[in-house]
C-alpha cells in the first residue's frame, strides 16, 4: 500500500514519530508537550493526536522507537567474547560522548518507568530495559554457569556497577575516573 511505513504506520505517522524523537532526543522528556513538540516539527496538535491516539500513544511510540536505538546497541555488542570482554564493549559505549542524548533519554526514560506501576505509557520500560540488558550478559557467561545463583548475581551486580557509572558519568562528566572503576570490576570477574 502506498504510503505506509514498513512498520504499518503512515509515512507520515514515521516521519513525525523520528522528527519527534529528534526533539525529544534534544529536550528530554521533562515538560513534553504537544503544542511546542508540533510546532517544532512541522505538525500539529490535532495531527498528532489523530497519528498517535493520545499523547500516551506518541510517549509509547517514541519510547518504542528509542528502545530500538536500545536494542541496535545490544546487537552491535557482538555475540562473541566472555563477561568481561562484552562488559568492557558496553561501557565503552556508554561512555562515548556521542551517546549522551539517547543514554540521557534512556535515563529519563527508566526513572519514569520505576514510577508507573499502572499501565501508563512508562510502564514496563524499566523492566524491558533490565531484561534485554541481562540476556545479552547471559549470552556471555558459560551454559553451565549462567542460570546458577552465581551466574544470575555475577550479571545483576556487573548491570548494576555500569548502570550506576554511567549515572555518574551523565552527572559528572568523569571518564577517567569512572573508566578506573568500571575496568576494576571487570578484572575482577
Amino acid at each position: 500500500m502506498a504510503g505506509t511505513a514498513p512498520d504499518g504506520g503512515s509515512a507520515r505517522q514515521q516521519e513525525l514519530l523520528e522528527a519527534a524523537y529528534a526533539w525529544v532526543l534534544e529536550r528530554g522528556w521533562a515538560g513534553m508537550s504537544l503544542r511546542p513538540l508540533a510546532e517544532a516539527i512541522g505538525s500539529s496538535p490535532r495531527v498528532l493526536l489523530f497519528l498517535f491516539g493520545s499523547k500516551d500513544g506518541l510517549v509509547r511510540a517514541l519510547l518504542a522507537r528509542s528502545r530500538a536505538d536500545q536494542l541496535a546497541v545490544l546487537d552491535a555488542v557482538g555475540d562473541s567474547g566472555d563477561l568481561a570482554t562484552v562488559g568492557a564493549r558496553v561501557w565503552a559505549w556508554l561512555a562515548a560522548p556521542e551517546h549522551r542524548a539517547l543514554l540521557r533519554l534512556w535515563l529519563e526514560a527508566y526513572t519514569r518507568s520505576v514510577g508507573d506501576a499502572g499501565d501508563g505509557p512508562w510502564a514496563g520500560f524499566a523492566a524491558r530495559t533490565v531484561a534485554d540488558w541481562d540476556a545479552l550478559l547471559a549470552r556471555h557467561q558459560p551454559p553451565a554457569h549462567r542460570d546458577t545463583a552465581a551466574g544470575v548475581a555475577e550479571r545483576a551486580l556487573l548491570l548494576a556497577v555500569l548502570r550506576g557509572a554511567l549515572l555518574d558519568l551523565l552527572a559528572t562528566g568523569e571518564t577517567a575516573r569512572l573508566d578506573a572503576a568500571v575496568g576494576a570490576h571487570l578484572a575482577a570477574l
